[in-house]
Order: structure tokens, then sequence, then C-alpha cells
């Protein structure tokens, strides 16, 4: 898949349904992203050939968006989290999108409904980091018309357990 392609994923060509098998593996993947392709086909008893040929169908269908590592951000040196919610100007998204993925500790943007229309998580090393992020990066976007700040006290990564 190209980086356009991850970037517009409204571009993407339309999602086959997932089998039994194609679940199996996305569950392996996301308990270990660098399990080995024999690995996953031993594991779901298939070939290595036929392995292989879903990866690569489950990454080109933009259902595997990427390969990652999964990090301690306080043992990588940001001790500091928040969500960050933001009011922003109607129809500005893609604009304070692209703005907000530059910022650095961007770890997750949303747009949302409700009482405020994104939803920002970050980490920074500290909360005079996270200060000066909130209020000289994010309140100096033009497009941003308030914002407030939840910090991060103590998380539980649920990812693993979620069900497909």
């Amino acid at each position: 898949m190209s980086d356009e392609q991850m970037a517009n994923p409204g571009e993407l060509p339309p999602a086959r349904p997932l089998d039994p098998i194609d679940r199996d593996i996305l569950r392996m993947l996301r308990t270990d992203g660098r399990a080995s392709v024999r690995s996953v086909a031993e594991r779901v008893h298939i070939s290595r050939a036929n392995a292989y040929a879903r990866i690569n169908r489950l990454i080109e269908d933009g259902v595997i968006r990427g390969f990652s590592a999964r990090i301690n951000q306080e043992r990588a040196g940001q001790g500091a989290s928040a969500y960050i919610t933001l009011k922003i100007v109607q129809n500005s998204w893609r604009t304070v999108r692209e703005k907000l993925q530059e910022l650095p500790g961007t770890a997750h943007i949303a747009l949302v409904s409700g009482d405020f229309d994104v939803l920002l998580l970050v980490h920074t090393p500290d909360n005079r980091a996270l200060r000066e992020l909130v209020l000289t990066r994010i309140q100096a976007i033009p497009e941003v018309l308030g914002t407030r700040t939840l910090l991060v006290f103590e998380e539980t990564d649920l990812g693993l357990d979620t069900e497909l």
C-alpha cells in the first residue's frame, strides 16, 4: 500500500470479508508483530505461501495499517501524558489535523462528536513540556477555539484484549 493510500483511506479498495483464519492471523500479529510468516502459518495450520498471501492481502486492503513497537512511554522518557480536547472552527478539521500531526509527542488524533470536536493524546517528557505544548503550540493554531487538558495518571493498554 502506498503512503498516499495510507494517508487517504477513502481511496482503498473495498474491504473483503475476513474469515476465521484471517482473524487468527490478525490476533497473532497484534500480539507479536514480529512473528515470522512461518510461525504464523504453523499456528493457524496453513502453508507458508498461503500465510504470506493472506498477510499481503490484509496489508493491501488496509486492514493491517503497519507494524510497530508498543512503547512504555514513561520508560522512554515521556513521563507526562494527557488527552486534550479541542473546539475548532467549523470545517477546519483537515487543516487542524495536519498541524496536530506535526506536534512532538502526538500519539492519537480523533475527530469526535459531542461537546468538543477533536480528541488528542500526547506524551511529553514532563508537565512543563506539556504546558508549553498546549499553551504555546496548540492554542496558537488559528482554527483552535479552545482546549481542555486531561492529565493521565495511569493507563492500561487493552489493544491485545479486544476481539476481532
